[in-house]
């Protein structure tokens, strides 16, 4: 079957006509434009894109992965904080309108884990949990093979859970597991840590000063050895870890998978993060749970998309 998905971001927006066979998937064509101001404006400037796609290939339905709070059932974008303009736009019915397919809507954090669990590294799995790690933390949860959305489809903002009194701010909390386990977070972490030392750690040196660190750039640093950079990253694993504990006690899902930072820097992170779950998961829980990095790196925006475009 043909399923076309639209990937709405707050910089770029993306069509992407994808053919999908049992639990393979394979993108067959993809064309983005810029976000603009206007929803409208944005999605006709995808249209000759959508139009195309369903000339070639007779697809009739689409999936819409975006940034939240969403109302899903209705089809409405609420209030994403990277969509200022878009607030209460009825794009499933824009949609159905303006490009003659029937559209399904998903936060981007569900989109991707029904996208890993279905493709990537959830595949077989009943009890899933996707964490996003990137630039913020929010997570995606399948339990009992189906998408658990909890009651007004906001299941799952596992960054606004608070792990420490203090700490660096994230999800409008100090101290919050995305303060401490996301990409602008571990930057923030790095400043509030190169405070309390006597003398500026040699890696921001390089990197020119407190405002210039990046979570990239401290990756690079630690993974070429440097002890500050380690530490920074070793302080975030024992962070993620705390965070994961909870959801796995909580939910005991068979397998965790993180995207993002984890992804790219999964050796600097586990470690600690493994030492901080036997301390505080129940090891019954603990056991049956692995904690992997996604498999669908470069093309997850689109996969997710068209995984929502298939149903869940």
């Amino acid at each position: 079957m043909y399923y076309i998905g639209l990937d709405i971001g707050g910089t770029k927006c993306a069509a992407s006509l994808g053919k999908i066979v049992g639990d393979k998937i394979e993108i067959l064509a993809r064309d983005e434009v810029k976000t603009l101001p206007s929803a409208e404006e944005t999605l006709t400037a995808l249209l000759p894109f959508v139009e195309a796609y369903k000339a070639r290939s007779g697809a009739t339905e689409a999936g819409i992965s975006c940034g939240g709070p969403l109302d899903c059932k209705n089809g409405i974008i609420l209030t994403p904080p990277n969509l200022p303009h878009w607030h209460g736009f009825a794009i499933v019915d824009f949609v159905k309108k303006k490009f003659g397919l029937t559209a399904r809507l998903q936060n981007d954090a569900n989109a991707c884990a029904v996208a890993e669990w279905r493709f990537g590294a959830g595949r077989g799995t009943e009890n899933m949990v996707f964490s996003t790690f990137g630039t913020g933390l929010g997570a995606g949860l399948i339990l009992n093979g189906k998408l658990y959305g909890g009651a007004n489809d906001n299941a799952g903002e596992a960054g606004h859970i608070r792990l420490a009194k203090t700490g660096p701010m994230g999800y409008g909390k100090y101290g919050s597991f995305e303060g401490f386990c996301s990409g602008g977070g571990i930057a923030r972490l790095a400043q509030d840590m190169a405070k309390r030392c006597k003398k500026m750690p040699t890696c921001i040196e390089k990197m020119g000063g407190m405002s210039e660190i990046t979570t990239k750039k401290l990756a690079e640093a630690a993974f070429d050895g440097d002890p500050f950079a380690k530490r920074v990253f070793a302080k975030s694993g024992q962070m993620l870890g705390k965070g994961l504990s909870i959801l796995i006690d909580i939910l005991n899902p068979e397998k965790i998978v993180l995207g993002g930072v984890f992804m790219r820097s999964h050796a600097l992170l586990v470690p600690a993060m493994k030492k901080e779950i036997e301390k505080e998961a129940l090891g019954v829980c603990a056991q049956v749970c692995e904690i992997v990095p996604a498999q669908l790196s470069e093309n997850i925006g689109d996969i997710a998309a068209l995984a929502i475009a298939k149903g869940v």
